[in-house]
C-alpha cells in the first residue's frame, strides 16, 4: 500500500486552508485531504447568514474562551488580519466592513469564500478525496494507518481537523475528538457555544407571547457561585424557544460551562446599557418632578421597545396608566432593580445543530504552539475548532481557523 506524505483529516475551514498553505510553502510535500461529505465545506456555506464571516478587524486573544491565552495569542500572530484579508483577496474575494468589525466577502455570498477554497486547493496540487470518512487513526511503523470508508491509508504525518461537534449535520459531529483521544490526547468536555438558549415557559419568565420577534439592544449578566462571572453587550432577539441574538449567543458558553460543571449559574438582563440601580432610580425620580402626569407606560415605552414596556409592568403588577406622580416609592424602587437585573428563565440550550461553534476539546496545552504539533504524538498535527478555544461571534472563530492552519503549514512545510 502506498505510503502518503502528509494526510489532513477535515475539509472544512482549518483542513482547507492547512493543506493549501503547506502546498504553497513547499510544493514538494504531497498533501492529501479527506472529508467525509461528498461536497466539503457545507459549515462554510451556511456560516454568517449564508454570507460568510471571514475574521474580523480586531482580533486579539481576549476575543476568546477555553485555552490559555498566551497560546492563542502566539498561534493569532502566526497569521494575523491584515494577512488574512490580503489572502483572500489574492483568492479573489475582497472583504468589507460591516457593524462591530466584521469583515464579509464583497459578494455577500459564503458559497464564492467555499468555491475560492476549493479552487486554491485544486491549484495548490492538494489531492482532495471527498466522500472518504476517517473512521480511525492510529500510529504504525513511525507514521499512521488511517482507517476509511474506502479503505486503509499509510500516512507519514496526520492533520486533524475534524472540528467539534456544533453544526453535526454539516459533519462535524465530535469523531475527530475520539480519534485525537485515543492518539493521547486530554478532551476538555464540550458543550456548545454560540447558541440560542431556552428559556422558562411560564409566566415567572421569559418566554412571553407577545415580545416573540422583538430585538433591542441589553446588557446580559452570566451569574456563577453568586457573582457575575460575565458581562457582555448586544442585540437580544425574544423567540418561540426563549431568547436568541448576539447578546445571548456570546453569554450562551459561559453559563454552559458554569452547568457543566455543576456550579450555581443564571443570567440577567440589564435594559438600561448596563446602568447601577441608582442611576436608573434616581432617573425615574428625575422623571417623575419634570413630567409628573405622563403615564407610567408612555415613559417607560420611551425607553423600551412599547411591548416590553408592557410585559415588565404587567410582571410587576404596577399599574400601567398611573402617572409618574402616582408611582409609589416602593414600585419605583421594584421597577428600577428590574431593569437593571430582570431574570432569564433559563432551562437549557437549543443544542449542537443550531450551535455555531464547541466549547472544550483537545486541551491546548497539549500542542505546541510553534507548530501546532501534537505534545503527545509525534508526527500529528492538530489546528481549528477542535482544539480547545472557542470564540465570540463576529468572525473570530474563522479566524482561529486561518491562523492555526497557518501555524501548522509552515511546520509541515519544512518537513519532518
Amino acid at each position: 500500500m502506498p505510503e502518503e506524505d502528509i494526510v489532513v483529516v477535515g475539509a472544512g475551514a482549518a483542513g482547507l486552508a492547512t493543506a493549501i498553505f503547506t502546498r504553497r510553502l513547499n510544493p514538494s510535500r504531497a498533501v492529501v485531504l479527506l472529508d467525509g461529505a461528498a461536497r466539503p465545506g457545507a459549515k462554510i456555506l451556511v456560516s454568517g447568514g449564508s454570507r460568510c464571516n471571514v475574521t474580523n478587524v480586531s482580533v486579539t486573544e481576549r476575543d476568546f474562551s477555553g485555552g490559555k491565552s498566551t497560546i492563542v495569542r502566539r498561534v493569532l500572530r502566526g497569521f494575523p488580519v491584515a494577512e488574512t484579508v490580503d489572502w483572500f483577496a489574492r483568492l479573489g474575494v475582497p472583504l468589507h466592513e460591516e457593524e462591530h468589525g466584521k469583515l464579509f466577502p464583497d459578494s455577500n455570498r459564503a458559497r464564492d469564500v467555499l468555491a475560492a477554497l476549493l479552487r486554491e486547493t485544486e491549484a495548490s496540487g492538494v489531492v482532495l478525496r471527498a466522500a472518504t470518512r476517517v473512521v480511525d487513526v492510529a500510529p504504525a511503523d513511525g507514521g499512521f494507518r488511517i482507517d476509511t470508508s474506502r479503505g486503509p491509508i499509510d500516512a507519514q504525518t496526520v492533520v486533524l481537523a475534524t472540528g467539534g461537534q456544533s453544526l453535526p449535520k454539516t459533519g462535524s459531529d465530535g469523531a475527530g475528538l475520539e480519534i485525537a483521544r485515543r492518539l493521547g490526547h486530554s478532551i476538555v468536555a464540550t458543550t456548545p457555544s454560540l447558541v440560542p438558549l431556552v428559556a422558562g415557559r411560564d409566566l415567572d419568565g421569559p418566554p412571553f407571547p407577545q415580545l416573540r420577534g422583538v430585538a433591542h439592544d441589553v446588557v446580559l449578566s452570566v451569574w456563577v457561585d453568586g457573582a457575575i462571572a460575565e458581562r457582555v453587550a448586544g442585540a437580544l432577539l425574544w423567540t418561540h424557544f426563549g431568547v436568541s441574538g448576539p447578546v445571548v449567543l456570546d453569554a450562551s458558553r459561559h453559563w454552559l460551562r458554569a452547568r457543566l460543571e455543576e456550579r450555581d449559574a443564571r443570567i440577567t438582563v440589564s435594559f438600561c446599557h448596563g446602568d447601577t440601580f441608582e442611576a436608573v432610580d434616581d432617573r425615574w425620580t428625575a422623571l417623575a418632578a419634570d413630567r409628573p402626569r405622563v403615564s407610567l407606560q408612555n415613559a417607560l415605552a420611551d425607553m423600551l421597545p412599547a411591548s416590553l414596556a408592557t410585559t415588565i409592568l404587567q410582571q410587576l403588577s404596577i399599574d400601567a396608566s398611573g402617572t409618574l406622580a402616582r408611582l409609589t416609592r416602593a414600585d419605583r424602587r421594584r421597577l428600577s432593580h428590574a431593569l437593571v437585573e430582570w431574570p432569564l428563565d433559563v432551562t437549557g440550550s437549543r443544542g449542537y445543530n443550531y450551535a455555531e461553534a464547541t466549547a472544550g476539546g483537545v486541551a491546548l496545552e497539549e500542542v505546541d504552539p510553534a507548530t501546532m504539533a501534537s505534545r503527545r504524538c509525534p508526527r500529528l498535527h492538530l489546528v481549528g475548532e477542535m482544539l480547545d478555544v472557542d470564540g465570540r461571534i463576529g468572525g473570530f472563530n474563522f479566524q482561529w481557523a486561518w491562523s492555526s492552519a497557518m501555524v501548522a503549514a509552515r511546520a509541515l512545510a519544512a518537513g519532518p
